[in-house]
């Protein structure tokens, strides 16, 4: 150890066993991070659940550039007209329609996909098919049409002699790390729209496919559009530790994360720690309510609608209660096989061996894969690839449905299906989600719903959002600054 300051001590190694205080325990440190620590890494100890990172010292410098390229070109960008900034999006669109330039970019991901293949991954998401590319461009150009002054008087308070302006102003520069999705690199730079500058860290699946992106579309849009270079700085690393290290760094004004639900919590406990602001979305899964009046075609409908795809809003848990009618299971049952029968393949349904009885009437159809469970978690999301999978549960009533859904969903999306005012009263005013709804779940998303693409969505689990929604959209990175004018000269308190 070596000190920098007197009676502080700065940490050159690690010990095997060696004690670290997190919160109220000690953790000890692995033969393995003890082995790796070098001079100049960090150790970050996380309170909340005991795990102890190590980000390493080149980790720390590349995030560090990143910052603070960002934060001096979040000073340039203010000099920089809303036309240059919509005309940006514009080039950006242009270019990633542009079949030639695309090609670049095709090649990098097919590269990926293929790597990804090779590892087991999904590449669900992470394949630039015809409609990602459609939605990309049409995702850049809706910022490219939208009127937002950057700095936006909300409202005015007059007073004798002096007046004082509440604005809406650009924040700063945002930190942002996701898992490998394409799209989302797009979606992101709406950041930018508001006045901010962002800084990048996405998955190593879509490293490539970022890298064309950046060298074929997004640099030379930024240039033709006369916007600062380092607007939008990808952090070029595949380690998890620059993300840490970007999370960390105190020159950020908003962390975002959106991923798996593991590295998600992780990235927001280091955010936290660090006393930065955070935006995350990492669990997901959507439930559906279905009260004792729903129609039966609705039902049916809304169930196939809300399995075409295994996104973060996808359907996880059907809740209905012990009196709903043999027809409305079936039209569940029937819902969940047409979506396994397009995707030709069969849907796995987990159900409680105390509720066999209530499909003891149903014909089950041949493509469902009905397993007993003793205990069911229905607090866990079902990640598929193309065989649909899903929970059902049966309350007692209603309410009891809703209280589950309360205790065990990530109190992300809801949607209730009856006829009964009542019911869909009942949901909004009890069900702690940010998302609710009377039909299909997967209408959750900024750009098909608000018709603004997303940086991304949060649940409720850790408690409501402070002053703003679900969706956390480029327009939506703000923050509030007060700008007094005076008149008279005599003002004073």
């Amino acid at each position: 150890m070596n000190s920098d300051v007197a009676g502080v001590e700065k940490v050159d190694s690690l010990e095997v066993g060696q004690r670290i205080l997190c919160g109220n325990r000690w953790v000890r440190v692995s033969q393995v991070l003890a082995d790796a620590f070098q001079p100049g890494d960090r150790l970050v100890a996380l309170q909340e659940s005991g795990e102890l990172l190590r980000i390493t010292s080149s980790d720390q410098q590349v995030a560090h550039l990143a910052v603070s390229d960002a934060s001096q070109a979040f000073t340039l960008l203010s000099e920089v007209s809303d036309e240059q900034i919509s005309l940006f999006y514009e080039k950006f669109a242009a270019f990633l329609e542009d079949d030639e330039i695309f090609r670049h970019v095709q090649v990098a991901n097919d590269q990926d996909v293929e790597k990804a293949l090779e590892k087991g991954r999904s590449v669900t998401r992470l394949r630039i098919d015809a409609k990602m590319r459609s939605d990309m461009a049409e995702g850049l150009l809706m910022w490219s049409r939208l009127e937002l002054a950057r700095d936006l008087v909300m409202s005015t308070v007059e007073h004798d002699g002096w007046i004082v302006d509440v604005v809406r102003s650009p924040l700063g520069v945002v930190g942002f790390v996701f898992e490998g999705r394409p799209n989302v690199f797009a979606d992101a730079t709406g950041v930018l729209r508001t006045g901010n500058t962002v800084v990048f860290r996405i998955g190593s699946d879509a490293l490539g496919t970022a890298r064309a992106i950046s060298q074929y579309m997004l640099t030379p849009a930024l240039a033709a559009a006369g916007l600062p270079e380092k607007a939008v700085v990808l952090i070029d690393s595949p380690t998890h530790g620059a993300g840490w290290a970007l999370f960390a760094h105190t020159g950020l004004s908003l962390a975002i994360a959106r991923g798996s639900g593991k590295a998600v919590a992780q990235l927001g406990a280091v955010a936290r720690q660090s006393g930065l602001a955070g935006s995350l979305h990492g669990t997901g899964g959507a439930w559906m309510l279905v009260g004792d009046s729903a129609d039966t075609d609705d039902l049916s409908s809304h169930v196939l609608h809300s399995l075409d795809r295994k996104v973060c809003n996808t359907l996880n848990v059907v809740a209905m209660t012990n009196h709903t009618s043999v027809h409305n299971i079936q039209a569940v049952l029937s819902g969940i096989s047409v979506s396994a029968s397009r995707r030709d393949t069969q849907a796995i349904v987990h159900v409680s061996k105390t509720s066999q009885h209530r499909l003891g009437s149903c014909v089950i159809p041949e493509n469902l894969n009905l397993r007993w469970v003793d205990n069911i978690d229905y607090a866990y999301e079902y990640e598929w690839e193309n065989e649909p999978e899903l929970a059902l549960y049966f309350g007692s009533d209603i309410h009891d449905c809703v209280t589950a859904f309360n205790a065990h969903s990530p109190q992300f999306v809801v949607s209730c299906l009856s006829q009964d005012q009542t019911d869909h009263d009942l949901v909004w005013r009890e069900c702690n989600a940010p998302f609710v709804g009377n039909g299909f779940t997967r209408w959750v998303d900024g750009q098909y719903a608000l018709k603004r693409p997303e940086l991304g969505l949060s649940n409720w689990e850790g408690g409501r959002l402070l002053g703003r929604g679900g969706v956390l959209s480029g327009d939506g990175v703000h923050t509030i600054r007060l700008r007094a004018t005076q008149t008279d000269r005599d003002v004073h308190r």
